[in-house]
């Protein structure tokens, strides 16, 4: 049923609340003018007060385009400050020492749950790879699916996911083989036929990186899809010799990890070595 005119204070309420839930999806104003029972230029400036409120608070901006098939769409991001807050928070969870695994690993199953924690290292991909088409997000099972997922809300892209193991249900398959950096031994990666069109423009995400041949063997599958890789992010990454990726986004960097004297050594990682866009 369609509503009567709206009052300006429960417009832009609610103006707000349907930008937010649709990021990156282009509304247009005639959408908004008949939804409100207003006209074009009220809804403009309305618009224009969004748009400085999530610019002065570093949430995101709205974006215009001109024109009969045009309209607005919010573009989610996150300022400088509160990206270095969120880092340096996880910097100190994640340098506890119990959380040292055998291998070199760090125990982190419990952060990969925190939906807020999700929800921050998701939108603070979403800022640094802003203006990027991306069409898909590719990661692998299990513990990048939802880290993918995070990324895939505020840009609004398919998450597709790689998979050690066959299942009938993916249908016919795709498989290389990867090499792992720390034990040398060789793993088959594998992503259904179905899942990713040919010519896609792929974001990598995962959440730990030692010598990167998870990484890499990503990138072997989109080379076989022929899918153009525009970025690879992880959630931490470890310094082992031989590593087999250079370009890649960190928002973690474990330098050290002493088993046996269980310390180790944890920094923000290397977004803003010219990645970040403020």
């Amino acid at each position: 049923m369609e509503k009567e005119k709206w009052k300006r204070s429960a417009r832009l309420v609610d103006l707000t609340n349907q930008l937010l839930s649709q990021p990156y999806k282009l509304i247009p104003l005639t959408m908004f003018a008949k939804r409100y029972q207003s006209a074009k230029s009220s809804i403009s400036e309305d618009l224009t007060i969004i748009d400085e409120v999530f610019r002065n608070e570093g949430s995101g901006e709205l974006e215009t385009v001109a024109g009969a098939a045009g309209g607005v769409r919010y573009i989610p991001k996150l300022d400088l400050a509160r990206t270095e807050e969120i880092l340096a928070n996880l910097c100190v969870q994640l340098a506890k020492p119990e959380r040292i695994l055998p291998g070199g690993f760090l125990y982190m199953s419990d952060l990969l749950g925190n939906p807020t924690l999700l929800s921050e290292v998701g939108r603070i991909w979403a800022t640094l790879f802003a203006g990027v088409k991306i069409d898909a997000i590719l990661t692998v099972e299990t513990k990048g699916i939802p880290l993918a997922y995070a990324v895939a809300n505020y840009l609004r892209v398919p998450v597709v996911i790689a998979r050690y193991d066959y299942r009938v249900t993916e249908g016919s398959v795709v498989t290389v083989n990867t090499v792992s950096g720390s034990s040398g031994k060789l793993k088959p990666l594998s992503l259904s036929k179905r899942s990713l069109p040919q010519g896609s423009r792929v974001l990598i995400i995962d959440d730990f990186m030692k010598a990167g041949g998870t990484i890499r063997g990503l990138q072997d599958l989109c080379f076989e899809f022929e899918a153009t890789v525009v970025g690879a992010g992880v959630l931490a990454e470890s310094h082992v010799p031989g590593r087999l990726v250079d370009d890649f986004v960190s928002l973690i960097s474990v330098s050290e990890i002493h088993e046996r004297d269980r310390t180790l050594r944890v920094e923000i990682g290397n977004l803003f070595k010219d990645k970040f866009v403020e």
